[in-house]
C-alpha cells in the first residue's frame, strides 16, 4: 500500500503530463453519451409503462429480467455487435443507465397521488396543463433521484466499459497499473474516479435545484 504522499504526487505527475487530462476527457466523453442515451430511453419507457397498464403487463417484466443481468455479462455480446471501439462502451454505460432512470420514473409516475389528479380534472385542465401543473411537480423530485442514480452507475459501469480494449481512460490507468505492478498509479485513478464522479453528481444537483425550489420539505429547512 503506497503512502498519500506517492499516491498525491502520482495525481500530480499525470495531470503535469497531460495524460491525466486525456484520460479523464476521454471517460467523461463516454459517461456522457452514455448517460444521455441510457436516461432518455429510460425516461420514454418509465413514463409510457407507468402511464399505460397494458405496456407495463408486455413490457416490465422483461426489463426486469434484463436488470438481473450482470454488467460483465453484456461485454461478449456489444463487442460482437458493435466491435470494440467506442460503440460497445458508450452501448454497455447507457444499460448501467438505463435501469435505475427507469424504474425511478415508472415508480413516481405510478405513485401519483390520484386526488390531485382528480384535483386538476375538477379545474377542468386540459391534458398539456394536467402533465405540466401536476404531472411533472409530482414526478421530478423522484426523476431527479433516478437521474442521480443512473448517473452513479454509469461510472461504475465506465470501469467494465473501459477493460474492452480502451487505450485511454481512467479504466485504463486501473489496467495499466495493475499489469505493470503499480499500486500508486491504481489508487490515483480510484481518486480520480471518486472526485470527477461527485463533481458530475454536484453539478447534476445544481442543475435541477432551480426546478425544486418549490417544494417545502424538511430537508429545505435544515
Amino acid at each position: 500500500m503506497p503512502p498519500p504522499s506517492k499516491i498525491l504526487y502520482t495525481v500530480y505527475a499525470l495531470a503535469a503530463s497531460g495524460d491525466l487530462t486525456t484520460h479523464v476527457g476521454a471517460t467523461l466523453r463516454r459517461v456522457a453519451i452514455g448517460f444521455a442515451f441510457g436516461s432518455l430511453v429510460g425516461t420514454a419507457l418509465g413514463a409510457l409503462t407507468g402511464y399505460s397498464k397494458l405496456l407495463a403487463r408486455l413490457l416490465d417484466p422483461t426489463l426486469q429480467a434484463l436488470r438481473a443481468i450482470p454488467s460483465i455479462a453484456w461485454v461478449p455480446l456489444f463487442i460482437l455487435w458493435f466491435g470494440i471501439f467506442e460503440a460497445s462502451k458508450v452501448a454497455l454505460i447507457a444499460v448501467g443507465v438505463f435501469f435505475p432512470v427507469y424504474l425511478g420514473v415508472y415508480g413516481a409516475v405510478t405513485g401519483v397521488d390520484r386526488r390531485i389528479v382528480e384535483v386538476g380534472r375538477v379545474f377542468r385542465l386540459s391534458g398539456f396543463e394536467l402533465i405540466r401543473l401536476i404531472l411533472l411537480p409530482a414526478v421530478l423530485p423522484d426523476f431527479i433521484l433516478a437521474l442521480r442514480a443512473g448517473l452513479g452507475l454509469g461510472w461504475m459501469f465506465v470501469v467494465a466499459a473501459e477493460f474492452m480494449g480502451a487505450s485511454e481512460g481512467l479504466g485504463y490507468l486501473l489496467v495499466d497499473g495493475q499489469q505493470l505492478g503499480k499500486p500508486d498509479q491504481i489508487l490515483a485513478a480510484i481518486l480520480v474516479f471518486a472526485v470527477v464522479g461527485k463533481t458530475t453528481d454536484s453539478l447534476l444537483l445544481i442543475v435541477s435545484a432551480p426546478f425544486l425550489r418549490w417544494r417545502d420539505t424538511h430537508a429545505s429547512g435544515i
